[in-house]
């Protein structure tokens, strides 16, 4: 069977200013090599009030005919014309980053309560919260209600950055955190080792699927085989919006964003907005879709596009 064609890219404006652009939803054919924005996040047709406009899309999940996207505090669900269905809030959701969907339920990151929280597709309603802790090598995870007083302060020591579910439990990691994070329940364990920085990381043919993000390069490792494979630069002259971030956190070559669409092949983002293809199996990047040039402009999730 053939690779998935198409995928959904969410991309942020990292360091964008009130009122400026801070990204969107685009449609990309791999084929192709097509792209169609689907979803501009400052559209003037889209009620922003109180939905924190300016921190754009994050993390991205199609569960049947919806799909759902997070915001920095807020889920959102869209139909396939990608207009907004419902949304949803919780106190303990804060600077989400990824997101997945497995067994009837959402899992999300919420970076700033160095948490994961359970959002229930049937009900619509977020009813689990569990808070990580790493440490001296040792792991911990602490349940918690999150539709109720008490549970965890904002912390973002860990900056837990991926959730990746499926019928082992969850996999946890962070940008501040060694080690990629086995969470079953009434357990949590270190599934495998990796570099700081790093983004995406999941269980994948027997070893782990990352985007060493410091390092530039995704990478495939296991008990036997590694492989690393460089995002795509391009010549300093032809980025734009270089001077406009006041912030300093943007730059090209930020990989985030990776989806297998085989078991050798995946999909990847990185900045300024670029969808590339990787072939695992023979260790090179073998096509790359340029979405923007202004190096703010940063992929982050991405999504199998199944329609």
């Amino acid at each position: 069977m053939a690779p998935p064609s198409k995928v959904l890219v969410s991309s942020v404006v990292r360091g964008a200013d009130q009122g400026d652009s801070h990204g969107g939803l685009y449609l990309v054919d791999l084929e192709r090599e097509s792209r169609e924005q689907v979803l501009d996040w400052n559209d003037g047709r889209i009620n922003f009030e109180g939905r924190g406009a300016d921190r754009g899309l994050r993390g991205i999940a199609v569960v049947g005919d919806l799909v759902f996207v997070a915001a920095s505090d807020e889920l959102f669900a869209f139909d396939r014309s990608f207009r907004i269905v419902a949304s949803w809030r919780n106190a303990y959701l804060k600077h989400c980053h990824e997101i997945c969907e497995a067994r009837g339920a959402l899992y999300l990151t919420s970076t700033g309560f160095d948490s994961i929280l359970r959002f229930n597709l049937k009900e619509r309603r977020f009813d689990l919260g569990i808070q990580i802790s790493f440490g001296g090598g040792a792991a911990g995870a602490r349940v918690f209600n999150p539709e109720a007083a008490g549970g965890p302060a904002p912390n973002m020591s860990l900056h837990l950055n991926n959730v990746h579910a499926d019928d082992f439990g969850l996999y946890v990691s962070g940008l501040k955190m060694p080690a990629l994070l086995h969470v079953v329940p009434k357990a949590v364990a270190v599934f495998a080792e990796i570099p700081l920085g790093t983004h995406n990381a999941r269980p994948f043919q027997g070893g782990v699927l990352l985007n060493d993000t410091d390092s530039d390069c995704v990478v495939m490792f296991s008990a036997d085989r590694h492989v690393s494979i460089p995002v795509p630069r391009y010549p300093e002259e032809q980025l734009q919006r270089v001077d406009a971030d006041a912030s300093g956190v943007a730059r090209q070559a930020f990989g985030r964003g990776l989806r297998p669409l085989s078991d050798r092949i995946v999909v990847g983002g990185s900045s300024p907005t670029t969808v590339s293809v990787y072939d695992l199996a023979a260790g090179k990047r073998l096509k790359s879709i340029n979405l923007s040039m202004d190096v703010r402009n940063a992929a982050h999730g991405v999504a199998i596009w199944p329609f």
